[in-house]
């Protein structure tokens, strides 16, 4: 009698749009017998699994987390040493701010077999989406990805906005909560209260959304046009090279309209 070895694939599913799933991203769910999935995954990709095919939903929400982390890990090991092919789908790319490498260290160490499989990141994705590049010859050489999802009173300690003021361009992922401080103490750090920030909704989506305000009055623009998660918010002069056919100004905002004029030479 021959057992079946299972093995778990780390799959990033990229940024929302499911044509963005990479090809083998693809192949992997066709395979899988079991698949444990994320909020933020392109749904449609649930449909290519096989019809046997068990299907997990462990998506954490804002301020709420139907399944733990523990668990999550427990259920691939557990799915795994049943002989199944797991596919675990995690949205953009499972090691930016996924907590892959939990579970790849969680699989090593109950022995179990696991290959990860990159996806694209919202964090390049997103601004692209919306015609910024994070990085442009002559305008930005340096980058940072960070994650404001974090509690207000600690994400001081845990992210240097001395530094990060000084870089040319700040990609903000999971910030809506905490967009209004992340500016304020980039400012706080003397970053010119009149860069460029672009924010992008739903990234990739057919539901994009896009706007652009300046460092000073970002946090206010996206109040005003109640945008929510999931966001990308890009800090520095590439946000100005948003596509001015997409952006969306809130009313009563002459100072930004008068400005974007001016970036785009209209």
């Amino acid at each position: 009698m021959i057992v079946r070895r299972g093995i778990v694939y780390l799959v990033g599913a990229g940024p929302g749009d499911p044509e963005l799933m990479t090809l083998r991203g693809q192949r992997l769910v066709r395979e899988a017998d079991t698949i444990i999935h994320d909020r933020l995954i392109p749904f449609e990709v649930l449909s290519w699994a096989r019809s046997s095919a068990t299907k997990i939903d462990v998506g954490k929400y804002p301020d709420h987390h139907r399944i733990s982390q523990s668990e999550i890990n427990r259920l691939l090991v557990e799915h795994a040493q049943r002989g199944e092919i797991v596919v675990r789908l995690k949205g953009g790319d499972p090691f930016v701010f996924g907590r892959g490498q939990e579970e790849v260290d969680a699989c090593r160490n109950a022995g179990v077999s696991i290959v990860v499989v990159p996806g694209i990141s919202s964090a390049i994705a997103g601004p692209a989406a919306a015609g910024v590049p994070i990085t442009s010859r002559g305008i930005a050489r340096s980058v940072a990805m960070i994650t404001a999802q974090t509690d207000p009173r600690l994400i001081d300690n845990q992210l240097d906005f001395e530094a990060l003021a000084k870089l040319d361009t700040v990609v903000v992922l999971m910030g809506r909560k905490n967009l209004r401080h992340v500016a304020n103490s980039l400012m706080d750090q003397g970053r010119d209260p009149h860069t460029p920030v672009t924010c992008i909704e739903n990234a990739t989506l057919p539901l994009q959304q896009v706007t652009a305000a300046t460092l000073s009055e970002i946090a206010d623009q996206v109040d005003k046009l109640s945008f929510s998660s999931p966001m990308v918010t890009v800090i520095g002069d590439v946000a100005a090279l948003v596509n001015p056919d997409l952006v969306q100004l809130p009313e009563n905002c002459d100072e930004l309209v008068h400005f974007y004029a001016y970036e785009f030479g209209e």
